[in-house]
């Protein structure tokens, strides 16, 4: 097929759609929400109990309970250190699988890989890809299996935590008045439990009912979590914005529902195949034991290039990559010698091929072809989110079921009953803002509270130039804290869960040679974080995507990706297996390179 492309006009064309999507307003371009939104920052499914202020001590104090607490607080607890306290906004733990109960909503990463700790807690997922429910369940059976909920404060949202040189604590403060003393912090808030809105003209003028995904009203849409239909939505007018990764997932059941469906779209997102099937109990019970590190590797070693001899979760995570390792491999039987350029070409002519094809399958699906050509993705696969469904595309040949396309341009405003689309009105009973979350902001605004080190420094201003740390983990001034995510370590970024499995592993080690030690402070020294932002900076890898790509989170909006853009999203020059391998002989050897332990 690369063969019949004219790679010079696609080019052209991926940046006419890049050119009409670019803001000069960039990330500042969506809200927080406040005045007649700030309720979507409350937690609609558990109520708030009143309780007196705790000011206890404790070893451990993990601040948020989704799959980055949850991993770390099993690790420790298998460790054998069971003083361990996780402190959550939400009503219980899942993160942001407590928060998104929109209906359809699912992983989009193959569960025996996303779902962490299924050999510990010995669970089979259900299907290839599990729905919310069931990811949260799961969530619960870490929390009760490795006994996290006991001493756990829940609808708790962290204000400020700062640190007490002369005792060598944490102050955990929160907004139920508590002050908790711990010797070692582990932050692990992420950016998917915070909801973003779109910076849209008129938006609080809208008179009738709205919210955003991640706080579903099922009292005014009728229906639950768990798929059932949403009868309040009968002859109802229901407009929902955006088209990513949560919308897409969500818009099946909203046009089997509604009565009129309005989607509003400005950029629409790579549909690839889901193909979801059922687990075989059988084929499952016969994997042995080790069976889920095995899976990990394999996923990661093809989705990032690596080389393989069976691809185990077989995905269109790892086939984009597979088609790049196959072209090299052909190249240089060809007599190409390997490199940059090489490597180049066969990623550009792999990803050429692979969304002719999507564009062809939105052709092979939809029935109208202005809809379909409206839906068609002009852009690199990963300049944005990749997602995989089988019944998305599928909605728009529901009479029922009408894009909105806004060219790029976005909803140009919203009044009393509705919004303005390229000078036409919508006239709408219900609006749904499927906008994403916090990605790309400063670190104490998606957390909602600020981390005070050493000297009362804050880690917005110890970061004011970028992310610094040594293995996106520890940060100078900011003793026996721990910061977990995928940034400055293994970075990879289709299959987080992995990311946190590995740095749960790696705190409990340290924290197992500290006591061994008589260690009360754990730091990393000034020249080995400086020696690791160096070796990163000397990398072409990062999260933050590609400045040619149309605007998205991954890119910054298409704003300038300046160093510290680069430095907060970059990753381990050798990519993520070669960072766990590395970090699995770093926490081995007893020797702890670059910590001090005092």
């Amino acid at each position: 097929m690369t063969d019949t492309i004219d790679r010079d006009a696609l080019r052209a064309k991926y940046r006419e759609e890049r050119d009409k999507r670019i803001r000069p307003d960039g990330n500042e371009q969506y809200l927080q929400p406040t005045g007649r939104f700030a309720h979507l920052l409350d937690d609609p499914y558990t109520p708030r109990v009143e309780r007196d202020p705790v000011t206890d001590e404790v070893e451990v104090v993990i601040i948020g309970g989704g799959f980055s607490g949850l991993t770390t607080g099993a690790r420790l607890k298998q460790a054998g250190i069971t003083d361990v306290r996780i402190v959550e906004g939400g009503g219980d733990v899942g993160g942001a699988w407590y928060w998104n109960r929109y209906p359809g909503a699912m992983c989009d990463t193959a569960a025996m890989v996303y779902l962490p700790l299924l050999e510990e807690t010995g669970h089979m997922p259900s299907t290839k890809y599990v729905f919310a429910p069931e990811i949260f369940a799961h969530a619960r059976r870490i929390a009760t299996h490795f006994g996290l909920y006991e001493g756990a404060l829940f609808s708790t949202q962290v204000s400020k935590l700062e640190w007490d040189d002369a005792d060598a604590r944490w102050i955990v403060h929160t907004d139920r008045g508590d002050a908790i003393r711990a010797r070692f912090v582990s932050m692990g808030t992420g950016p998917l439990h915070r909801p973003k809105l779109p910076g849209i003209p008129g938006i609080e003028s809208f008179e009738g009912p709205c919210f955003h995904t991640s706080r579903w009203d099922y009292g005014l849409t009728g229906g639950d979590p768990e798929g059932a239909p949403m009868t309040k939505l009968a002859g109802k007018r229901v407009g929902i914005v955006g088209t990513g990764a949560t919308a897409v997932q969500c818009i099946p059941a909203l046009s089997r529902d509604a009565g009129e469906l309005f989607v509003v779209q400005r950029t629409p997102s790579s549909i690839d195949v889901r193909n979801n099937h059922p687990i075989d109990p059988e084929w499952f019970a016969s994997l042995g034991p080790g069976w889920q590190q095995r899976w990990l590797t394999n996923f990661a070693t093809l989705q990032t290039g690596g080389f393989a001899d069976e691809d185990l979760v077989h995905d269109g995570w790892t086939d984009i990559s597979q088609r790049i390792r196959d072209r090299v491999v052909k190249m240089l039987g060809e007599g190409a010698t390997f490199g940059p350029e090489a490597m180049l070409k066969a990623y550009e002519e792999s990803d050429d091929e692979k969304m002719e094809e999507i564009r062809a399958r939105v052709d092979a699906v939809v029935r109208d072809p202005g809809t379909a050509a409206a839906l068609k993705p002009w852009y690199r696969q990963l300049c944005k989110r990749p997602c995989f469904h089988d019944e998305y595309l599928q909605a728009y040949n529901n009479p029922n079921t009408h894009l909105v396309d806004t060219d790029g341009k976005g909803v140009e405003r919203i009044d009393a009953t509705g919004v303005w689309v390229n000078g036409t009105h919508v006239e709408l009973d219900l609006i749904i803002f499927a906008s994403g979350f916090e990605v790309g902001t400063p670190a104490a605004r998606r957390s909602g509270f600020e981390t005070y080190g050493r000297d009362g420094v804050s880690l917005s201003e110890a970061w004011d130039e970028g992310m610094q740390s040594l293995h996106g983990m520890h940060v100078h001034g900011f003793p026996n804290l721990f910061v977990v995510g995928p940034s400055q370590g293994s970075n990879l970024i289709s299959n987080i869960t992995q990311n946190l499995t590995e740095a749960g592993t790696t705190i409990a080690t340290i924290l197992c040679h500290a006591h061994d030690v008589g260690a009360t402070r754990v730091e990393v020294t000034p020249e080995a974080q400086s020696a690791w932002v160096q070796l990163l900076e000397g990398s072409v890898r990062a999260f933050i995507g590609n400045p040619e790509c149309t605007p998205g989170y991954y890119n910054n909006e298409g704003g300038p990706i300046t160093r510290k853009q680069r430095l907060n999203g970059s990753g381990y020059p050798e990519g993520p297996v070669a960072f766990w391998q590395y970090l699995d002989r770093w926490r081995t050897d007893g020797e702890f390179r670059g910590l001090t332990f005092t």
